[in-house]
């Protein structure tokens, strides 16, 4: 079956005997940030969210139940986004909330338990409080893909792999650079876990938000001599650790990016400098995919595109957007399986999130193949994948230069599970019992 007619079969099933619901609308709520230090992520990241909604539309809705969304300029400020959240929480024009993506760890961490309380799911892709991948104890929290956590642990597995193994890890040195933030903070207890494990020397150097001078950090970085340098940036500060790398003379690729340091925008503007850079993905740039193809024809080559430069389409952050885009409709869908086919309450989104499903078979029917990694969620688990690829900047594009690497969810599951019920004791929460949860 073509992608086109999978597409609409996908979408639409169910459509004419659902007529009582065809006038209804989904509403997704959008704490974007389009200006500010860290724009290029928020207009790359909501252009492809829009624009993949806007897709669903043209081909249907979901199951007749079309998508409609506002925004919210939060200009990555936290309390902009807890004001955006408490504007937009109840619906628009009637229109329930399906759920909030703020794309941001400081909004992510204030609404947190407003998301618990109101009742909709707090959808935090790729970031997040890590231990909130223990849907027993945060319901409504949704880490997925990859939570930090999983991130560090696999760049940490890709390293071994370069220097011949995990054991030959022992007496390296690693430095992680870091945005000085609650986003760039929240791996540095896990990579001393892990650094215990593996034997290695960590140092944790912090660079102040935004990241426009670096030159003391490069400098202690050069007389450490690390082996490798793990860059957890966000925005500006990326293409200046890149530049003051190569001032200070430390190698570009010994530098791993994070999941915040892998786009066309992280490494273009530092110009040769980030020629050999290498960073983790959990999805490629590029356009061949089917949905992509699809989303051109629909609504960029109608002229709706919601990116101000075309350009920019197929890029990472804006594949991002697009594969967001995909797993909150996907779980909407199913969510209607059990719920019917109109629009929902977050709490029915809920349990279409903790239900989430996504083999080879359907990711080729959504076009998607190659573009989302396989997810499974369940109510013990909120993230649903863990594993990431490597790309390397070749001063023009990413290239791909490895296969699926998994993080060691076995070794983490553990320190989450520790720190969930640490954060239920504080807050008085009675854990879910997820054997009980169908």
């Amino acid at each position: 079956m073509s992608y086109r007619k999978s597409l609409l079969a996908a979408l639409v099933l169910g459509t004419l005997g659902t007529g009582a619901y065809a006038g209804g609308e989904q509403y997704f709520p959008l704490q974007s940030y389009r200006i500010g230090p860290y724009a290029a992520g928020g207009t790359g990241f909501f252009g492809g969210f829009i624009d993949y909604l806007q897709h669903v539309n043209a081909n249907g809705g979901v199951n007749g139940v079309k998508l409609t969304w506002s925004e919210c300029e939060t200009e990555y400020v936290v309390e902009k986004g807890v004001e955006c959240y408490e504007r937009l929480k109840k619906g628009l024009n009637g229109a329930p909330a399906a759920a909030t993506n703020p794309l941001s760890v400081g909004i992510a961490y204030a609404t947190l338990d407003r998301s618990h309380a109101d009742k909709l799911p707090l959808i935090t892709i790729n970031h997040g409080r890590t231990d909130s991948t223990d849907g027993s104890v945060f319901p409504y929290a949704f880490p997925l893909q990859l939570n930090p956590y999983s991130e560090v642990s696999a760049i940490i597995n890709y390293i071994g792999q370069q220097v011949g193994g995990l054991d030959k890890l022992s007496g390296r040195k690693i430095v992680t650079l870091y945005h000085g933030s609650p986003y760039g903070k929240e791996t540095n207890e896990v990579l001393q876990k892990l650094a215990d494990k593996y034997d290695f020397a960590l140092s944790l150097i912090e660079v102040p938000h935004p990241g426009n001078e670096q030159q003391s950090q490069w400098l202690n970085i050069r007389r450490i001599q690390p082996d490798y340098v793990i860059l957890r940036g966000w925005g500006v500060m990326n293409p200046v650790a890149l530049k003051t790398a190569q001032k200070v003379g430390y190698p570009t690729d010994r530098i791993i990016g994070n999941i915040w340091s892998n786009s066309e925008e992280d490494a273009a503007p530092a110009g040769a400098a980030a020629k050999g850079f290498v960073s983790i993905t959990t999805h490629p740039s590029g356009t061949d995919f089917p949905v992509l193809q699809g989303i051109k024809k629909d609504v960029v080559d109608a002229g709706k595109g919601n990116l101000a430069d075309p350009k920019r389409f197929g890029t990472v952050y804006y594949n991002l957007g697009v594969v967001n885009g995909i797993l909150n409709v996907e779980a909407v869908r199913i969510a209607q399986s059990r719920y019917g086919n109109q629009p929902l309450t977050g709490e029915q989104v809920r349990w279409g999130f903790e239900n989430l499903r996504l083999d080879d078979k359907r990711l080729e029917e959504l076009g998607a193949l190659g573009l989302v990694q396989p997810l499974q969620l369940s109510c013990a688990d909120h993230e649903g994948g863990g594993a990431v690829r490597f790309q390397q900047w070749d001063g023009q594009q990413w290239k791909l230069v490895s296969d699926w690497i998994q993080a060691d969810r076995a070794f983490l599951r553990p320190i989450i599970e520790a720190s969930a019920l640490k954060y239920a004791q504080e807050k008085g929460i009675t854990p879910r019992d997820c054997s009980k949860e169908s």
